[in-house]
């Protein structure tokens, strides 16, 4: 069974990058659809961020187009989400989690089960 451990969140200042990782463990997560999601307040919808599939196709949302990157590292078994620039309303607890597919490409419509996720903080 495919386990994510997400890691690597942090306060930052605004302008500043930071990297998350999406750590798998059970499977290999190149045969998954891994998806990034954000919830910025605790009553707050989620948001689907950036999604890669299994044949490397990846999505990224508007809101974070040109500034966020992700990738996956087949031989560390892990998903990253690169972000720079970051601004204020990045500010988030950010999970990873498997995504539906749609024709074979990753969908950031609905998600798997959300483990505990990773606090980023933009401020200062």
């Amino acid at each position: 069974q495919l386990q994510l451990v997400e890691s690597g969140g942090g306060l930052v200042q605004p302008g500043e990058s930071l990297t998350l990782s999406c750590g798998a463990t059970g499977r290999p997560v190149a045969n998954y659809p891994i998806g990034w999601f954000r919830r910025q307040a605790p009553k707050k919808e989620r948001e689907g961020v950036s999604c890669i599939s299994p044949d490397g196709r990846t999505y990224m949302a508007d809101s974070v187009k040109g500034r966020f990157t992700i990738s996956r590292d087949d031989a560390k078994n892990t998903v990253y989400l690169q972000m720079n620039n970051l601004k204020p309303e990045d500010t988030a607890v950010y999970y990873c989690a498997l995504t539906p597919t749609i024709q074979g490409m990753c969908s950031v419509r609905s998600s798997g089960s959300l483990g505990q996720g990773t606090q980023v903080t933009v401020a200062g």
